[in-house]
C-alpha cells in the first residue's frame, strides 16, 4: 500500500465539510464513477464580495482523493473567487504534508472541481476549455488539453509523471505513445529534453526498453490467470478489512466489472464507495488493465 502521511490520514478517517451543502451557489462536477474517480465541489459565495463562506465535497474514489477534497474545502473557505482560483494542485498537496507521486491526480482533480465550481458560479462554461482537445486516453477520457495544462503547470517530463497526475495511460497502456508526443512538443517548447528522447547515439544494454510505453506494458494473463489474480489481490486486501470489523468477498466477473459484497463494518459505511474506489485502485495497477470494482446489488442493472 501506499505512504501516506499523518495528514493525508487524518483528513482521510476524519475529512472535512463532507456532505451536501445548504443553498450552494457553484457547484463543480468533476469525472465519472464509471472512470473511478468522481468529486462534487459545492460553494457558498457572498454575491457582494465574492468570498467563499462555505465550501463542501462528495468524493467517489480512494483515500487520497477523500484527503484532497477534505484539504481544499478547508483551503478556499475565506477566500475570493479570484484568489480560489489559483490554488494549484501543488497547494492542495503540499497542504497534506505530500501525496504519493502515483496519487497526484486526485490534488489535480480538486483543482479541476475548483475551477469547474468558479464558472459555473460565474455562469460560464467550464467544459470550453478542453473542448478542442483531441482524447488521448479513452480508459479513463482524458484529453490533450488537460495534459498540457498538468504537464505545464507541474513541470512533468515523463510518461510516468504524467500518468501519476492525470491517470492517463495507467489501464491499458495504449495511449502511451500519444502522452510522449504531447510531452516532446511541450519539452521542446520551453528547450528541454525529455528523458525518453535520444539526443545522440549512446550504449544502450541489450535488455532496455526503447521507449517507456514497452517499458509499462504487462504480459496479457489468460481468462483463468486473470480470474486468479483477481482473488489473489482481494485476498491480500481482507486483512485490511478485517482489522476494521469489515470483510470483502467476490460474487462475479463479467468482463471489465468486478461485482462484490461488503461485509461486516463495510457493509452501509459512510466511506463505502472510499474503500471500493481504493480497492479498485489497487486491482488497476496490479492487473495492468482498467477494471471497475461494483457493489454486487448492480448486477441486475447490467445490460
Amino acid at each position: 500500500m501506499w505512504d501516506y502521511t499523518d495528514k493525508v490520514k487524518e483528513h482521510f478517517f476524519n475529512p472535512r465539510n463532507a456532505g451536501p451543502l445548504e443553498d450552494a451557489n457553484a457547484v463543480g462536477d468533476i469525472g465519472s464513477i464509471q472512470c473511478g474517480d468522481a468529486l462534487r465541489l459545492m460553494l457558498k459565495v457572498d454575491p457582494a464580495t465574492d468570498v467563499i463562506l462555505d465550501a463542501s465535497f462528495q468524493t467517489f474514489g480512494c483515500g487520497s482523493a477523500i484527503a484532497s477534497s477534505s484539504a481544499l474545502t478547508e483551503i478556499i473557505k475565506g477566500m475570493t473567487l479570484d484568489e480560489a482560483y489559483k490554488v494549484s494542485n501543488q497547494d492542495i498537496a503540499e497542504y497534506l504534508d505530500g501525496l504519493p507521486p502515483e496519487k497526484m491526480h486526485c490534488s489535480v482533480m480538486g483543482r479541476e472541481a475548483l475551477q469547474a465550481a468558479i464558472a459555473n458560479y460565474r455562469g460560464e462554461e467550464w467544459k470550453d476549455a478542453h473542448a478542442e482537445g483531441e482524447l488521448i486516453c479513452k480508459c479513463y477520457a482524458i484529453d490533450s488539453a488537460l495534459i498540457e495544462d498538468v504537464v505545464r503547470t507541474n513541470n512533468l517530463s515523463t510518461v510516468e509523471e504524467v500518468t501519476h497526475y492525470t491517470k492517463a495511460g495507467g489501464a491499458c497502456a495504449s495511449c502511451h505513445e500519444k502522452i510522449e508526443e504531447v510531452l516532446v512538443r511541450i519539452l521542446k517548447e520551453n528547450s528541454k529534453t525529455p528523458s525518453f528522447e535520444k539526443t545522440e547515439p549512446a550504449p544502450v544494454p541489450a535488455a532496455a526498453p526503447a521507449t517507456a510505453s514497452a517499458s509499462s506494458e504487462k504480459p496479457k494473463l489468460t481468462n483463468l490467470q486473470r480470474m486468479r489474480k483477481i482473488e489473489e489481490i482481494i485476498e491480500s486486501l481482507r486483512p485490511m478489512l478485517q482489522r476494521d470489523h469489515g470483510d470483502i468477498e467476490i460474487v462475479d466477473i463479467i468482463g471489465k466489472n468486478i461485482y462484490v459484497n461488503l461485509k461486516g463494518a463495510c457493509m452501509g459505511c459512510a466511506l463505502e464507495a472510499a474503500t471500493l474506489g481504493s480497492i479498485q485502485q489497487k486491482l488497476f495497477e496490479d492487473l495492468g488493465e482498467y477494471v471497475r470494482l461494483l457493489p454486487a446489488s448492480m448486477m441486475e442493472m447490467a445490460p
